[in-house]
């Protein structure tokens, strides 16, 4: 005699604050069970009924698939959120992935290696004592609760043992030993400090954030240049908190708040203390040649900018390129170095004026246009980001990308906001052996 399905549904849809992360919503008399299925196969829980599945690979939503198949065939009813089911079907890869010629398939079970490292590490099954970086990325030793010793090598989802030592009573010593032995003065004691990819999922198993459901927030959604202002107070904030490498600093009597990079090359200023109107300046970030140097470039938003634009920009600054290492001079455009547009691809319009392009959305409520000072994007007469001549192409691309494809809440309507939909690029490592090493999603 075959066991009753559980009486239970689960809905499955994007992750309201974060890029790639899946949201499951279980209703049903049969709740505990199905949830504890959700937890047996790695998804946490962060509110009532509601679990969240995080990955360093940015694969959730092909392993939420998975899930849902596993479940149906229990006799579980599944709802896939048409979202969610548009990033299943996507068709992507790694730029300039490092083993180039995986397939498709082997690279998701090289990043399932990484994340069960991973997660090894996060639940206390292995124990890192000490690490180093030996010019190239990340390296590691350990041991594992079963008394196996390994060294590890990469990071996030490049991870891998490449050394294992057995469960001796003398593999740990020996483990340790070499590991030493190879890096020398590198060495560290304890764990690496967390990649920007894992401070994010860290971020995303967090209890979720006070909002509609995830349902009523989907037909509030309008295309992110069309939504509410951003929060400037709570965005710095939140952008300074989640970045250890900046600090925050007023200016007296509190007309500007500002956060420097520690390398005092590269800031933001939140200009503040009255009440600014929706074309008044009030973000400007600028980059120096040196701490006393001088400006090389800045962009400027104003008051009614949204939120999504904003919280892209501050995170294009940590993106793809190590400031604070990299001279400006030398990351510095060409001023007739175009960043890549990939408008066309969503029916934007484009038209050819005196001094370049410019770009219109399908529905005429944000333009984009080049002019003899730089790049500029309005949006409903409400809202204005200006890049000047040597912007960084990279940097406006990131913005660019979210006015493409990104959603934010009505006005009105009370929401977390919303990360760039393109996957947030990890910090550009040298080379591995002398193969590059890989980017985010290719778009």
């Amino acid at each position: 005699m075959t066991s009753p399905s559980p009486d239970a549904r689960v809905r499955l849809d994007i992750h309201p604050t974060h890029a790639s992360a899946v949201i499951a919503t279980v209703t049903g008399p049969d709740t505990a069970e199905v949830m504890a299925v959700l937890e047996a196969d790695a998804w946490h829980t962060v509110a009532e009924a509601t679990l969240v599945l995080v990955r360093i690979d940015r694969e959730e939503p092909h392993w939420a698939q998975k899930t849902a198949d596993r479940l149906t065939a229990g006799g579980v009813t599944v709802a896939i959120t048409p979202r969610l089911q548009d990033a299943i079907d996507e068709e992507w890869t790694w730029a300039n992935y490092p083993m180039h010629w995986c397939t498709r398939e082997e690279i998701r079970e090289v990043s399932d290696q990484a994340q069960q490292i991973h997660d090894a590490i996060r639940h206390g099954r292995l124990r890192i004592h000490a690490h180093a970086h030996d010019g190239h990325t990340t390296v590691a030793v350990g041991t594992y609760t079963t008394g196996e010793s390994i060294h590890l090598h990469g990071e996030d989802h490049l991870r891998v043992e490449n050394y294992t030592y057995g469960s001796g009573p003398d593999a740990k010593s020996e483990a340790l030993a070499d590991f030493r032995r190879f890096h020398g003065d590198a060495v560290r004691p304890g764990p690496a400090p967390l990649t920007r990819t894992e401070r994010e999922a860290d971020e995303a198993r967090c209890p979720l954030p006070d909002q509609p459901t995830i349902g009523a927030s989907r037909q509030e959604s309008v295309p992110v240049y069309a939504a509410a202002p951003a929060n400037a107070a709570a965005e710095l904030d939140r952008f300074v908190t989640g970045h250890p490498e900046w600090a925050k600093h007023h200016q007296w009597p509190a007309e500007a708040t500002y956060a420097l990079h520690e390398s005092l090359t590269l800031r933001v200023e939140l200009h503040h203390g009255h009440a600014p109107g929706p074309q008044d300046e009030i973000w400007t970030i600028a980059a120096y040649e040196s701490p006393v140097g001088n400006r090389l470039w800045h962009t400027t938003a104003t008051a009614g900018t949204p939120a999504g634009v904003i919280t892209t920009l501050l995170a294009s600054l940590t993106d793809e390129h190590d400031w604070s290492s990299t001279p400006w001079a030398t990351s510095t455009a060409h001023p007739d170095r175009k960043p890549v547009l990939p408008l066309a691809d969503y029916n934007w319009e484009e038209t050819i004026t005196e001094t370049g392009s410019a770009w219109t959305s399908p529905d005429g409520g944000c333009r984009l246009q080049r002019n003899q000072t730089g790049w500029e994007a309005q949006g409903n007469q409400s809202w204005t980001v200006r890049f000047s001549r040597h912007t960084p192409p990279e940097i406006i691309q990131q913005v660019v990308f979210e006015l493409a494809e990104g959603q934010g809440p009505r006005l009105g309507t009370p929401r977390a906001p919303r990360p760039p939909t393109s996957c947030p690029a990890p910090p550009a490592r040298p080379p591995v052996s002398g193969v590059q090493s890989p980017t985010p999603r290719g778009r």
